[in-house]
């Protein structure tokens, strides 16, 4: 499936679900393959693009409100949250989401909101603690 999420040059800003931090997402090819590029700030971090659909079906299936829990990778994920999925072996990639070593966490902060600018999910926007469903 395509998305319309942007090039290197014309990004999609996206602002955390706090709404406190600013940070741009686009597709870009990595090894032939697309990928997703989070640039938050100087950081750059790498995404499996199939988190996208995978995630959405997750949710689906789930269908309540899920937490989001985001963690660096260095952190444990707390169970049962988005971040603990983008994780876990039991997702249809068989683990981590996240594509470069030492920035593979953080997948509960940052693909959250892009679901929800592609239409995909609702999210929260408290100053802590927020949650996830898909639309």
């Amino acid at each position: 499936m395509t998305y319309k999420i942007g090039t290197k040059e014309s990004p999609l800003l996206l602002k955390t679900p706090p709404l406190t931090s600013e940070y741009s997402m686009h597709v870009d090819l990595k090894d032939g393959k697309e990928i997703l590029v989070c640039t938050v700030g100087k950081t750059i971090l790498h995404y499996n693009i199939d988190c996208i659909a995978d995630l959405h079906m997750m949710l689906t299936a789930h269908g309540d409100w899920m937490e989001l829990g985001s963690a660096d990778e260095q952190k444990p994920a707390k169970e049962g949250t988005v971040e603990g999925w983008g994780r876990s072996e039991v997702n249809p990639a068989g683990g981590w989401y996240g594509l470069k070593k030492g920035f593979r966490g953080r997948f509960g902060m940052y693909i959250p909101p892009l679901m929800e600018a592609l239409g995909l999910a609702e999210v929260t926007h408290d100053p802590k603690n927020n949650r996830m469903r898909a639309k």
